[in-house]
């Protein structure tokens, strides 16, 4: 199984940089893993909020093949336990699940379209946290969740 991780637009804060880099050395001895920043669109201040949304779902959607999995990270997603997270990265490995793409949304999260084409949503939190500050936090989870599967110290519990 290959795990992608998409995002759209540049990290700007050093600090995060730094974080994510690390998780993205780390992830690859668990597992397939691809991290990749999309785009930012062209002269947003020309284009409404929803002009926005829907060109970042048409950019998105043109890279998804029909058996990509797409999981949205989004505030009204499911929310999960940092085991229940690994249990459910192991369900997607049994199922053999070839690709499981999770995206993060630009400032404005994410148009109708992409709503209409994920096959869940995740949240990291009932809280809001910046679409660049998720990047990070993702990336740890999903460390985590690997360490958690291979029964390795990293968490605690």
């Amino acid at each position: 199984m290959k795990v992608a991780f998409w995002v759209i637009g540049k990290t700007s804060e050093a600090y995060l940089k730094n974080g994510i880099e690390i998780y993205q050395k780390r992830l690859p001895h668990y597992l397939k893993f691809e991290y990749e920043v999309l785009s930012d669109i062209k002269n947003p201040k020309n284009l409404t909020t929803a002009q926005l949304l829907d060109k970042e779902a048409d950019m998105v959607l043109k890279k998804l093949n029909n058996e990509d999995h797409l999981m949205i990270l989004d505030e009204k997603g499911k929310d999960f336990t940092s085991v229940q997270f690994s249990k459910k990265i192991e369900k997607f490995q049994i199922a053999a699940t070839k690709k499981v793409v999770f995206l993060v949304g630009g400032a404005f999260g994410f148009s109708p379209k992409i709503y209409q084409r994920a096959n869940g949503k995740l949240s990291l939190s009932k809280m809001t946290f910046s679409h660049q500050m998720i990047r990070l936090f993702f990336l740890e989870q999903l460390y985590r969740a690997m360490t958690i599967l291979r029964g390795e110290p990293y968490h605690n519990e």
